[in-house]
């Protein structure tokens, strides 16, 4: 079991986290017709948006109750009952999801209180659902940020369904089933989660949907404040009725127990889909609650990803790596390494996560991109494998990157790409494999002793041949 080591500065040197309040802000963008409203100054919500504008490169519907230096002294629970008023009359959204900055936690608001003082004022607007997250960024991070949003809008919005210990309307739609995602997959993790479940004749309910609202389309309709496309909220009220809910993340564990316990639909756990034996056991779960046969397709795929094993790992298996990132991405792509020989010499993260002690790592350290690089160093691992901050450390040590998680905002299709499933798993091979190669540097030849100019008088004096 690997020990969770935390820094001892005083300060954060090229921080690696993202703040809870741009995670869970994430997480109600995967909802149809949603908007996110940042309880703080307006340069807290212009800095989320411009992370999230150059990592998607999307526009990105995001709101502020605008705190200023007044309602920071004073109470600024009139700026959230106004905003809210604003934009549930202005843009009509089927939902709101208020998360609270740093200067609101510390200021002291009571936003639960303010939703309903709210509510209380504008019941003509009730039409509007309003999901309150307390979301601190001076604690936890980009990841725990996303998994509280995602708790609290089963909680506030999924209704409860058990009676007596028994989920009442288990089954009634016997196709669906719920899949809680965590902050990590990308859209393109989601469109293999969704192509997935739909080859077993299922129907997947995702929670929240990335693929449908930050996937990078062109829309046929003209210009919407909202979000577009993702699961709509009534959707998200059939909960109770599917047949079986995944859950994909160590992060998502206590929002799988709410979902759990609100509706009694049975749950299924999966640490991440980028191994082998994981999309297996994906694979079988499906088998078992379809009934249904897996797809020759996803054989297929199966079979080429065991061929891309054996084939990268003459490049790949002998290597160390260095990996920065949120906990299940840590644990994923450290798995991913070990299936092919490689090994992890440094694993940093930004904040808590006790799923992490589970790897087979003598120690985890909760740090930022400083302690990495000099990690990395101490180390001498062989590649960086972090978001776009970390590529100024990968070229002071002068190894490669491989970029993922958020934010990435030097490399364009980033937030696309498909890190999970047997295709997504062959495709990260094949480019550590060629990262590898790339920055193979030539082997200089080898001169012998024997083949040097000599003061020898059995040697040529013009070849320096031994006669």
């Amino acid at each position: 079991m690997a020990e969770l080591v935390k820094r001892k500065k005083a300060l954060s040197v090229s921080p690696l986290k993202a703040s809870q309040t741009i995670g869970a802000s994430l997480a109600f963008l995967g909802f149809s017709r949603a908007m996110p409203i940042m309880h703080g100054s307006q340069g807290c919500t212009a800095f989320a948006k411009v992370f999230f504008v150059r990592h998607f490169r999307e526009p990105i519907p995001l709101q502020t109750t605008a705190m200023d230096q007044v309602s920071a002294v004073m109470g600024a629970d009139d700026n959230i009952v106004e905003a809210l008023k604003v934009v549930a009359e202005k843009s009509s959204p089927s939902v709101i999801g208020l998360v609270t900055t740093g200067l609101a936690e510390t200021q002291g608001t009571d936003i639960q209180r303010a939703t309903k003082e709210f509510r209380k004022k504008h019941p003509e607007l009730n039409g509007t659902e309003v999901v309150a997250v307390n979301t601190p960024d001076f604690s936890g991070c980009f990841e725990s940020g996303f998994a509280l949003a995602v708790q609290s809008i089963i909680e506030t919005l999924v209704p409860n369904s058990v009676k007596e210990g028994k989920g009442e309307k288990v089954g009634f739609k016997r196709k669906q089933v719920n899949v809680l995602c965590n902050a990590n997959l990308t859209p393109g993790d989601l469109e293999f989660v969704t192509e997935s479940i739909e080859s077993f004749g299922l129907r997947p309910l995702l929670i929240p949907d990335l693929s449908g609202s930050l996937d990078g389309h062109l829309a046929d309709e003209g210009f919407n404040p909202l979000t577009t496309g993702g699961t709509s909220i009534a959707d998200l009220k059939t909960a109770g009725e599917s047949v079986a809910t995944l859950v994909v993340g160590d992060s998502l564990k206590s929002a799988g127990k709410s979902l759990l316990d609100k509706t009694g639909v049975p749950s299924f756990h999966f640490s991440h889909l980028m191994t082998l034996d994981s999309v297996d056991d994906w694979f079988h779960c499906l088998t078992n609650i379809s009934g249904e046969i897996v797809p020759t397709k996803w054989q297929r795929h199966r079979s080429q990803l065991q061929d891309a094993l054996l084939d990268c790992h003459f490049m790949v298996g002998s290597k160390s790596a260095a990996i920065a990132g949120d906990g299940d991405l840590v644990i994923g792509f450290h798995d991913l390494l070990a299936s092919i020989g490689a090994t992890s010499k440094v694993c940093v993260i930004p904040a808590k996560a006790k799923s992490v002690t589970k790897l087979p790592i003598e120690v985890i350290h909760i740090g930022d991109l400083e302690d990495l690089e000099n990690l990395a160093s101490e180390n001498s691992v062989d590649i960086l494998i972090g978001n776009s901050h970390a590529t100024e450390s990968a070229e002071r040590l002068g190894v490669p990157i491989l970029r993922m998680g958020f934010p990435q905002y030097d490399f364009v299709g980033g937030f696309q790409r498909c890190w999970s499933g047997y295709k997504g798993i062959t495709q990260a091979l094949f480019d550590l494999a060629n990262i590898f190669l790339q920055s193979h540097h030539e082997i200089q030849p080898y001169h012998s002793i024997y083949s040097q100019k000599s003061d020898s008088p059995y040697a040529d004096s013009e070849h320096g041949a031994v006669h």
